[in-house]
């Protein structure tokens, strides 16, 4: 996991929003008409002028809090109803493994950018160390296995439960022991992106 790179597209927040508020207009008139009401009833129901109404339901006036929390009680429906906001996306990650020299990764994490995390199978073979450098931080923690880990001068064999954390722009290379596979974590970063491990005692 030497050799990675930073992605940066389009705000997709910004535009998700853009979006959902562009939405809000017709979704106020369709769901008005549904229930028969007419602006001028709204408009007495909720206190909100009839032109102002008519201005939402036409794009030419921003909807707020302040305006549709009244016409969603008088409409007796959710405010996300009348936002359509999108709904939340299935929090699972299904990656597909990768394979790259020799190795099988698990990609854990779905955002281009940003920090990246991965699961990592090291098959059972002797390797010749082959040190890399890049931009980056990154955390690794063994789940299982032996993983030979150089870096720098230093050159030792993380167990399962042993972590261990470096900037990646110092030469480093990770791989079997020979006597077994060994998996592990990953959380790899930007430079100055530095994951930590803090355990705190619980309070009595």
């Amino acid at each position: 996991m030497s050799e990675r790179e930073s992605e940066h597209g389009t705000d997709l927040n910004e535009r998700d929003t853009d979006e959902v508020l562009a939405g809000v207009g017709p979704r106020l008139r369709r769901i008005r008409k549904e229930r028969g009401a007419t602006l001028a009833g709204l408009s007495e129901a909720t206190g909100i002028s009839v032109s102002t109404l008519s201005r939402l339901e036409s794009g030419l006036r921003k909807p707020s809090l302040e305006l549709l929390l009244p016409i969603a009680r008088a409409h007796e429906v959710a405010l996300d109803e009348l936002v359509g906001a999108p709904p939340v996306r299935d929090p699972r990650v299904r990656s597909q493994p990768i394979e790259r020299h020799g190795r099988t990764y698990w990609p854990l994490t779905r955002q281009p950018g940003g920090l990246q995390a991965f699961k990592v199978l090291v098959p059972q073979g002797q390797e010749e160390p082959e040190p890399r450098v890049h931009e980056g931080y990154e955390w690794l923690y063994v789940l299982s296995g032996r993983l030979r880990f150089v870096l720098g001068e230093h050159d030792v064999v993380l167990t399962a439960g042993e972590a261990a954390e470096f900037d990646t722009r110092v030469p480093h290379w990770f791989g079997s022991t020979g006597e077994g596979p060994a998996e592990f974590l990953s959380l790899f970063g930007p430079q100055g992106e530095r994951m930590h491990v803090r355990a705190r005692p619980k309070r009595s």
